[in-house]
């Protein structure tokens, strides 16, 4: 069966424009992404945002150009599907879709796998990067040792008894104090399995609860989302007299 030439330059003006607006779609996804993290100044709220949101816009992006190929790809062999007819018309559109659905579960799993550990060093970044206070003075990260005197009780039996962890951040020369809270259980480890970023913390257990003369311990665990492999790791609480 012949296809009229009026169809198929439709047909190719259309996927054309198509793919044009994909691609075009894709690059302003990540772009407003990356304007976003630019206009954010205070650093906690730009790591909360890229935690969020990086892996999201990411994923929109490359939606976005799979959906692009396939409309350009449509466009190929049009000479032979004016010669063959309407048969080869729906193989390319076949191959097509085909190839679109197998780029779709490839990007799917390499963003699952292997982007996790790209963000996680951005996080780490942000987190380090001195702050600055209303001053304009640089401010210091105090060590683990040195921020429990300036965190309430609460914010310690926080970090004791859950996977947050609490950043003090210091401005020596006016005393100014800026307290950030992060979540454990947000951000994913190297598995010890398989490699990949996927290891999670699953769920927690207080195994035992501290007390003024003894040591308590904490349990955490951890699941591989890519090869299910699963961990507990042991944290042991100091007894609750040298927490005060």
């Amino acid at each position: 069966m012949d296809i009229p030439h009026q169809f198929l330059d439709s047909w190719n003006e259309y996927m054309y424009l198509g793919a044009i607006a994909f691609v075009v779609l894709g690059f302003l996804i990540l772009g407003y992404h990356e304007f976003r993290i630019i206009i954010i100044k205070d650093l906690k709220e730009k790591y909360d945002y890229v935690n969020l949101n990086e892996i999201k816009f990411f994923w929109f992006a490359i939606m976005a150009f799979i959906m692009a190929g396939f409309m350009f790809f449509n466009t190929f062999a049009t000479d032979m599907i004016h010669k063959s007819g309407m048969t080869w018309f729906y193989v390319r559109l076949f191959i097509t879709t085909s190839f679109a659905v197998i780029f779709y579960f490839i990007s799917f799993s390499s963003i699952r796998i292997y982007y996790p550990r790209f963000v996680e060093k951005r996080l780490n970044k942000i987190r380090n990067k001195p702050r600055v206070s209303p001053e304009g003075n640089i401010m210091r990260k105090l060590s683990e040792q040195e921020e429990d005197a300036h965190l309430e009780q609460s914010m310690i039996e926080e970090e004791l008894f859950h996977s947050i962890d609490y950043d003090v951040w210091i401005d020596e020369k006016t005393g100014h104090k800026k307290i950030e809270k992060y979540f454990a259980y947000q951000h994913s480890e190297e598995c010890p399995e398989c490699g990949y970023y996927t290891f999670k913390i699953e769920r927690e257990e207080l195994e035992k609860v501290p007390t003024a003369d003894n040591t308590g311990l904490f349990i955490k665990h951890f699941k591989c989302s890519y090869c299910e492999h699963r961990e507990a790791r042991e944290q042991v609480l100091a007894n609750l007299a040298s927490n005060i």
